[in-house]
């Protein structure tokens, strides 16, 4: 054993075990895209709701996928997960008072 110690050309003193960059120190490695979107998607399925447009709500629902994909496990999931229910309860909703297509906006 001692054998393969002296033939291993590491140096065990400059061995130095890996930290991971805090944000508390270095706020430019937060990401703040997943709360973009879930603000993007709260308003769009707001809109979606009151202005009984089908087309934000399907924004909304997008906007909530993104904002779910982005996020990272240690976030609260609380209020992602009540942003993608709205946006699921807006397209709902349009389609419950108008089942016909979505005409296009323009």
């Amino acid at each position: 054993m001692s054998f393969n110690n002296m033939s291993d050309p590491r140096r065990q003193t400059k061995i130095l075990r890996y930290k991971a960059p805090s944000t508390d120190t270095n706020p430019t490695l937060e990401d703040p895209t997943p709360d973009y979107m879930n603000l993007l998607g709260m308003i769009f399925s707001m809109c979606g709701l009151m202005l009984k447009l089908k087309w934000c709500a399907w924004i909304a629902v997008y906007c909530s996928f993104i904002s779910f994909a982005n996020s990272r496990s240690s976030e609260d999931t609380k209020q992602m997960m009540s942003s993608f229910m709205l946006s699921i309860s807006a397209v709902v909703m349009s389609y419950l008072q108008n089942p016909q297509p979505m005409s296009p906006p323009w």
